[in-house]
């Protein structure tokens, strides 16, 4: 059911749209011997793909819970029971990684993506983004969706660039806040908002959506995710996941699904 932009006001619709996306990204309850993957929301797609073709090869059962990065991690400074962390951006690994929650072994440079303008798919406004583009006369009366700027990866990547680019502060007062990048793609394909700022991964996961403009390289910090063994991880197969998430035929997945492979394949 589609939330009235009327007669929802902005926050209760973003936390509904919240809610539906959480629905969305949340995983099976995990047994004892289950291996525990905490990964960015953006993932979800791929990694479901290498989590069954892995079960399906080794035998690994993996239970994986997808959110934001920042609540992943604060999630692991809390306690939380994940074998494997995979985030969004350097900063919230290096966050655990300075409070020894991982493994500083194990961590890898894992992937990278792009970052993207999207609009509804039915949308006929054109955008050709570049410096001082008139973005905040583009949304009108609508909102621009993005993940949280002041936490979440997706949002920092996209105030970076519009900062760069010289419309942040018109923009700034528009924008709709979501829990993850996720979230703020599910604004877009619900036609809530006219735009929003999420990884060309995600513009690819979503058949509501269309590409308006990808924002041009250089406008953002290179987007990495980085992944390690959590330092509380008892769980045998946490390293041998990492190993996998690097093979063949993780790549020819993760490059299926739009991602930028860093790491060189390894042999299964």
């Amino acid at each position: 059911m589609k939330l009235s932009r009327t007669r929802a006001p902005w926050r209760a619709l973003v936390a509904a749209v919240a809610v539906c996306a959480g629905m969305i990204l949340s995983g099976p309850s995990a047994r004892a011997d289950d291996l525990l993957v905490f990964a960015a929301a953006s993932l979800k797609n791929a990694l479901d793909d290498i989590d069954a073709q892995m079960a399906k090869e080794q035998g690994v059962k993996v239970v994986a819970s997808y959110a934001a990065s920042s609540a992943l991690a604060k999630q692991i400074e809390q306690a939380a029971p994940a074998d494997v962390f995979i985030s969004a951006d350097l900063d919230w690994m290096d966050y655990v990684a300075q409070r020894n929650l991982i493994q500083p072994a194990s961590r890898i440079g894992l992937l990278g993506n792009r970052l993207v303008l999207v609009a509804p798919k039915d949308s006929k406004t054109a955008v050709k983004i570049a410096p001082n583009f008139p973005l905040a006369a583009l949304l009108g009366d609508g909102r621009l969706a993005m993940a949280d700027p002041a936490h979440v990866p997706a949002g920092k990547y996209g105030k970076a660039a519009l900062e760069k680019l010289g419309v942040w502060a018109s923009v700034a007062p528009k924008v709709a806040p979501a829990d993850n990048v996720r979230a703020a793609l599910l604004l877009v394909a619900r036609g809530e908002t006219p735009f929003g700022i999420v990884y060309a991964t995600d513009a690819a996961a979503e058949p509501a959506v269309k590409i308006a403009d990808a924002f041009p390289a250089g406008s953002y910090p290179p987007i990495v995710y980085p992944a390690a063994v959590t330092a509380a991880s008892k769980n045998p197969a946490a390293s041998r996941y990492l190993a996998y998430l690097q093979s063949a035929a993780a790549r020819a997945i993760f490059e299926k699904h739009g991602f930028t492979v860093l790491q060189a394949a390894k042999t299964n």
